[in-house]
């Protein structure tokens, strides 16, 4: 049986979703404002993740379309990564219950503390477009595979990671980089998705209404990215994983304000 929110539990809920989205769809990590909104509304934490999951589709897909109209993102050249993330989003889902995650908890804040103190030393790091390091195809299929892994078995950075191969690995400049994340998390989030709707652990009127908002967030932000290019999202993607860092450290390590 799902809760029951009041109307204007449920508003902040579309609201905090529409913030989500704008934040997301620059840099990633908007399941860190979403997430602990639908659990402090006292959602169980296995319907929040998956009225979550539906609720940031939007978002991601909304963001892909935006940055596939400027040109920025050929959905064609993708056709590799989109497959091989969609097997490691799946096999990574079918994890979850199999495999403990309390290694990737300690794991993640120091890996992405790591990447925070690289941008910092690094103030020129993803502003231009560069020669890629590995082939294409080659590329896609193997990060598709461990990050959509990653991103179905646990999830949190996994935007910065994506980010952060593109520039370092495929060469693109961080806007070519961000276009591209949100292809790659949209196909996640609909395998993950899928798994938790077979699941029946997804609230369909809230995750529809959250991502109508999450659309409209995402459809600014990435209009703003567009238009202010590679150094606004590079700050942006600074603030986010600084903030991430936190967000991890708190849920996962000290466990304070989100339930078990």
């Amino acid at each position: 049986m799902h809760p029951q929110l009041s109307p204007i539990a449920f508003a902040l809920l579309a609201l905090a979703g529409g913030i989500a989205g704008f934040v997301d769809s620059i840099a990633g990590g908007g399941g860190m404002i979403s997430l602990p909104a639908l659990l402090a509304a006292g959602l169980p934490p296995h319907l929040a993740l998956g009225t979550n999951k539906l609720q940031s589709s939007f978002g991601s897909l909304t963001a892909s379309l935006r940055y596939r109209a400027a040109g920025i993102v050929r959905f064609r050249d993708m056709v590799p990564g989109i497959a091989a993330t969609a097997i490691g989003a799946g096999l990574g889902a079918l994890a979850v219950g199999a495999v403990d995650s309390g290694v990737l908890r300690l794991l993640i804040p120091v890996l992405l503390l790591a990447i925070l103190v690289f941008l910092v030393l690094r103030p020129r790091f993803g502003l231009r477009q560069e020669e890629s390091r590995v082939g294409w195809i080659p590329f896609w299929i193997i990060a598709g595979l461990i990050l959509g892994f990653y991103d179905g078995f646990f999830g949190p950075g996994t935007g910065t990671f994506w980010a952060m191969a593109l520039v370092g690995l495929a060469g693109l400049d961080m806007r070519g980089a961000t276009a591209h994340t949100k292809v790659a998390n949209f196909t996640s989030n609909v395998v993950s998705l899928a798994v938790f709707l077979s699941a029946g652990t997804v609230i369909m009127t809230l995750g529809l209404a959250m991502g109508a908002a999450q659309a409209a967030g995402a459809w600014a932000g990435s209009r703003m990215a567009l238009r202010k290019g590679a150094g606004f999202i590079r700050i942006v993607t600074l603030a986010v994983t600084g903030a991430m860092i936190v967000y991890i450290v708190i849920r996962y390590w000290i466990g304070a304000w989100f339930p078990s």
